[in-house]
């Protein structure tokens, strides 16, 4: 585990594990590099480096006032893989973290990546626009906001315990140590960076940023997915990049990387084994 500081003062807390080909995670909001712990033991026993930072205002890093932006989320990341010195990395995100790891690589370019995974992530744009008419209404991020600021605690238990993980489907048995371990990383974070990163997830497109990646891209949605809608997220992200697969999962709710590790964490590590030069098709089946 370490700590760097950033240009503009911000400590950024990460965990670096084991040796061999680097795999790069990057969290969801409002979550931390705990959130990882599953998929990173899996990789470490398997071989591979694992790498996963808290972003700023969440988990262990500065609790900052300001930076709570795609820009610097991914500048932020960009400084952990220099600091590092990485190279032929796999970059994974889930959620927000899809987002950080698409605006990181238009951003600052693939010499150090060599393939990406987008998990239930949020691009190309959550929030409805003309040009994305399918997208969730700004209201509905609006009341998101709200009910962060009355109550923190409350909000992040019921979303927890509701939508995120699925456990409001019938016949789907909640889990309450997953509940406080989601409750427990939101409250490490900061108010202020949660309040404003509903803004950056929601209200950034990055339907450019998916056009300029080349490298294999692996898109993990799936369709029961009550956070991020499955239909105007997984699918046009797969169309948009360059070379990319999806790969849609009949029932997962939004958190599936904890809730179906064992399915998730087979499929990832197929994709991080196949070769780089490998065709990738358009379109998956549902698992």
């Amino acid at each position: 585990m370490g700590m760097i500081t950033t240009h503009d003062g911000v400590d950024i807390f990460y965990k670096d594990w084991g040796s061999g080909q680097p795999i790069v995670f990057s969290h969801g909001w409002p979550l931390s590099s705990d959130d990882w712990d599953t998929q990173m033991l899996f990789f470490l026993k398997h071989g591979y480096r694992v790498i996963a930072h808290d972003r700023r205002g969440h988990g262990r890093s500065t609790q900052t006032a300001n930076g709570h932006d795609m820009d610097h989320y991914a500048d932020d990341l960009a400084a952990v893989t220099a600091h590092l010195d990485l190279e032929n990395a796999i970059h994974v995100g889930h959620s927000t973290g899809g987002g950080e790891v698409v605006h990181y690589i238009a951003r600052h370019g693939e010499s150090r990546v060599t393939k990406a995974v987008l998990i239930s992530a949020v691009p190309p744009l959550m929030v409805q626009t003309e040009a994305n008419p399918g997208g969730l209404p700004k209201s509905a991020f609006d009341d998101l906001q709200a009910q962060l600021a009355a109550n923190r605690s409350v909000f992040y238990r019921d979303l927890a315990s509701g939508p995120f993980y699925g456990f409001n489907r019938p016949g789907v048995e909640p889990s309450e140590a997953i509940i406080e371990n989601w409750w427990r990383q939101g409250m490490m974070g900061g108010t202020k960076a949660h309040y404003d990163g509903i803004v950056a997830f929601s209200q950034t497109d990055f339907t450019e940023d998916l056009k300029k990646i080349t490298v294999p891209v692996l898109v993990m949605h799936g369709d029961d997915d009550q956070i991020v809608p499955y239909e105007d997220s997984g699918p046009l992200s797969a169309q948009l990049v360059q070379n990319g697969t999806l790969k849609t999962y009949r029932g997962f709710p939004h958190g599936m990387p904890t809730t179906q590790a064992d399915t998730i964490n087979a499929d990832l590590l197929a994709f991080v084994r196949s070769p780089t030069n490998a065709p990738a098709p358009t379109a998956g089946a549902i698992a």
